[in-house]
């Protein structure tokens, strides 16, 4: 199990579809804007997202992604899975830091398996982060409080 960046921006990124799932599909544009996050960069996180069945796309004005399943059903761990791939010995470790490592991740993967996007969510903690990192502009959220561009409002 990796930690990477595109891992940690794929989680906000899915927590930010998670928290508008009554408005629709969220365009792209919006998770770059709100999550400040490079266009080009959700673009790739999201091909990974919908290759692993965790997104679907919905094509032309209006359009956007929104969860394939429901948030209580999708891990923090498939969404880090999908776009880190399988986890990789560290060439030049020696046996035991292998098994070391390897029984810890273990331990981590079953941690952030049982984390779901909805839990997170619903954390006060995360309502909070949410609304303090959205930019001002459009329409304000009664979900989580942010600005959008969208003429919908979340529900």
């Amino acid at each position: 199990m990796r930690l990477s960046s595109k891992g940690r921006y794929a989680i906000s990124a899915m927590l930010h579809l998670a928290a508008h799932g009554g408005a629709g599909p969220v365009p792209l544009v919006e998770v770059s804007d709100c999550q400040n996050i490079s266009l080009s960069y959700v673009d790739q996180i999201f091909a990974r997202l919908r290759s692993a069945g965790l997104v679907r796309g919905t094509p032309g004005p209006g359009g956007g992604y929104r969860l394939a399943r429901e948030a209580g059903a999708i891990s923090v761990l498939e969404v880090m899975s999908a776009v880190d791939g399988p986890r990789r010995g560290k060439a030049g470790q020696s046996e035991l830091e292998a098994v070391i490592w390897a029984e810890l991740a273990v331990e981590l993967e079953g941690y952030l398996a049982s984390i779901t996007l909805e839990g997170l969510v619903d954390r006060p903690s995360v309502r909070q982060a949410l609304l303090q990192q959205y930019r001002a502009g459009g329409w304000r959220c009664d979900v989580c409080g942010a600005f959008s561009q969208r003429q919908v409002a979340c529900g």
